[in-house]
């Protein structure tokens, strides 16, 4: 859907039910694009034993900040 900064104003219950319908909306001034709107991302359910934290007391050699770096290392690691 296109919506320029009138409709934002004057007929934001349409832009709303588009985003529903998880359609994009672009933002048009004065006939050119100014942005995109997206929809929220659906939140999805994980299970307990898929997080890397789980079962983290089950290794006693590592502590918590060890086993944290080990965890943020490819985060952090220079480029």
């Amino acid at each position: 859907m296109e919506a320029s900064v009138v409709d934002l104003r004057y007929n934001m219950h349409d832009v709303l039910k588009a985003l529903d319908r998880k359609e994009e909306v672009t933002i048009l001034y004065r006939g050119k694009v100014k942005g995109k709107i997206l929809p929220a991302a659906t939140r999805t359910t994980r299970k307990v034993r898929s997080h890397p934290f789980f079962g983290m007391a089950c290794n006693p050699t590592n502590t918590v900040l060890e086993e944290l770096e080990v965890l943020r290392n490819a985060r952090t690691r220079a480029i």
